[in-house]
């Protein structure tokens, strides 16, 4: 069966996925969903993304975006209804999600899987990833979200791993002294969108009946 809609691949858990998801909430568009799991990843994934990460879109005309700050972007600039690629802070926001990308995920994969890391601590990763959340704590001291006191971009953008970093030992992070930064983590997981972008979906397979995401 063909589908009308822009294909995307994705995978519940991870933080780039989530972003991507979120990206196509908040722009009110509709995709086929694929979801994968990752020690079984699809054929035609593959074929159309041999690095073999999620996610991955494809557009109608077969076009591939395989980043997740580009399937935001793209979404957005489709129908972008809360403003959250906003002119004015763009470039600050770029620069934030930048800074999540190469320099706190390395420091929160590290503090995960500090098992796998011996160098250091875990502690010590951690407190290395902390870095990058004293500087959203301060962002949050000054406005509600991170550039403001609208949504933009860079709270989709970051939120993910956050919540990923949060999650390592919930107790831990939320005895941190970042309070700003936990209250809006937690209206983040209480929010409406994503809630919706982390609904289950059965890992697809060849054959299987076009998810529509959002259902």
């Amino acid at each position: 069966m063909t589908s009308p809609l822009h294909r995307l691949y994705s995978f519940r858990r991870c933080p780039y996925a989530m972003r991507a998801r979120l990206g196509i909430l908040f722009a009110e568009l509709s995709v086929e969903l694929r979801e994968i799991t990752l020690k079984n990843k699809p054929e035609q994934m593959l074929a159309i993304s041999p690095k073999g990460t999620v996610p991955v879109l494809q557009l109608v005309d077969g076009t591939v975006i395989e980043e997740s700050v580009e399937i935001m972007t793209w979404a957005l600039e489709q129908s972008d209804p809360q403003g959250l690629l906003d002119k004015k802070t763009l470039p600050q926001a770029s620069a934030l999600i930048a800074q999540n990308d190469n320099e706190f995920k390395y420091w929160l994969d590290h503090y995960k899987y500090a098992d796998r890391h011996p160098e250091m601590t875990q502690i010590e990763y951690r407190q290395q990833g902390e870095v990058f959340l004293q500087d959203l704590e301060a962002l949050l001291t000054e406005n509600t979200y991170l550039l403001g006191n609208r949504m933009t971009i860079a709270d989709i953008g970051i939120m993910p791993f956050v919540r990923q970093f949060a999650h390592v030992d919930r107790e831990v992070f939320y005895g941190l002294p970042y309070p700003k930064l936990q209250q809006w983590l937690q209206d983040w997981l209480a929010h409406p969108l994503f809630l919706q972008a982390m609904t289950k979906f059965e890992p697809w397979q060849e054959g299987d009946e076009i998810v529509v995401f959002p259902t």
